[in-house]
């Protein structure tokens, strides 16, 4: 079963008001895994085999921002969890641009 879930790490204390250089290192992570993803302007949505997986990569991104010096890291996770069928984040975008019309 796949599971999505929308990641939003903000890291705290840092001497930039600017993030993108710490959604890069995490992005690094979900590419070095294999993750699927899609970065939006707020989080990073992702597609993964299973809670524990998320969990994992959850734990790698906090670890990676402490080790460039991150004294805070604040994480906020939505996790779709569906059981009558398969997910991804391809069908999820698909399905809105159906019901408007645009495919």
């Amino acid at each position: 079963m796949k599971i999505l879930a929308s990641l939003r790490v903000t890291p705290v204390g840092t001497s930039s008001t600017s993030v993108s250089s710490y959604v890069a290192e995490a992005v690094k992570i979900l590419e070095r895994r294999n993750v699927k993803y899609i970065v939006t302007p707020f989080s990073t949505d992702v597609e993964l085999g299973s809670l524990p997986e998320l969990a994992e990569v959850v734990e790698e991104v906090v670890s990676r921002l402490r080790s460039l010096g991150v004294s805070r890291v604040l994480v906020d996770v939505t996790v779709d969890f569906r059981f009558d069928k398969e997910v991804s984040l391809e069908r999820r975008v698909s399905s809105v641009s159906e019901k408007l019309g645009k495919n």
